[in-house]
């Protein structure tokens, strides 16, 4: 008969670090096991760069270069932007299914399950916008300024869309479904991806549209992008300030959405997680 230890063992409970990464490694083989997850950052960018490069390319002129590389660093501006929506969907569903409770009585850090969801994000948006340099390059985009800029220009992608997920934990805590998930995120960011220089030079639109479309967040991210891949002209001296001063700006907007949401997503977690 084996005798039986004096004392327990004692369970150390795993660092953050650690912690996060089993949560992105549950989140990831759930993608795995619905692969249908990932049209949203796959079929629909595709779609996306061959309507608008083969259908409405030719009525879209754009001075000084070729419209389907002033395409689709528009297009993959879109898809970082939407990496809000799939931590929003992904937040919602955990929370409705009573997967975070469940998080909750383990001894992990309670910042685990939004680190593990955040990364996840990144991680799928990544996936998206592989699959966008991919297309882009078949239907004739080319990186034109060298590696480092075009590194710096993916680097801005990722701090961008970190952003963004901090949007997506907000809508994802106050939401109490996918259905209101959806119909939120489609009413907010259709509009805010197409009133922007994503898909059509600014300087057509009327003055008070083009006023609210060099504003836009998205448009100094997407100005960012085709300066450092060579894709585009520079902005005209006409052009609001946020386009002359494209990259400057996309993290002065990346370091303000992140200031005041990210407070008021920890802040709607903590209520929704006491529910």
């Amino acid at each position: 008969m084996s005798a039986v230890p004096a004392h327990p063992p004692v369970l150390t409970p795993p660092s953050l670090l650690r912690a996060s990464a089993i949560v992105v490694r549950r989140n990831l083989i759930h993608i795995k096991r619905m692969p249908e997850l990932l049209l949203d950052v796959t079929i629909q960018p595709v779609m996306f760069v061959l309507l608008f490069a083969y259908v409405f390319g030719s009525s879209i002129s754009v001075p000084g270069t070729n419209y389907r590389e002033f395409l689709v660093p528009g297009i993959m501006a879109q898809t970082i932007v939407f990496s809000s929506f799939v931590v929003a969907l992904g937040l919602t569903s955990d929370l409705d299914k009573g997967i975070v409770d469940r998080f909750k009585s383990l001894p992990i850090p309670r910042s685990t399950i939004l680190v593990g969801r955040s990364i996840s994000s990144l991680i799928h948006s990544s996936i998206g916008v592989s699959v966008m340099a991919v297309t882009g390059l078949l239907i004739g985009w080319r990186v034109r300024d060298g590696v480092w800029h075009a590194v710096g220009a993916f680097v801005l992608l990722l701090v961008f869309g970190f952003a963004m997920i901090w949007v997506g934990i907000w809508v994802g805590s106050i939401m109490r479904s996918v259905e209101s998930v959806n119909g939120f995120m489609f009413t907010v960011m259709f509009p805010l991806t197409f009133v922007a220089n994503t898909f059509a030079p600014t300087a057509s639109m009327p003055s008070w549209l083009r006023t609210i479309a060099e504003w836009n967040p998205i448009s100094s991210l997407t100005q960012s992008l085709r300066e450092l891949w060579g894709n585009g002209p520079q902005a005209g001296s006409t052009a609001a300030w946020p386009l002359q001063h494209a990259e400057v700006t996309t993290v002065v907007w990346a370091l303000l959405v992140t200031a005041v949401f990210a407070p008021l997503a920890l802040a709607a977690f903590r209520r929704r997680s006491r529910d």
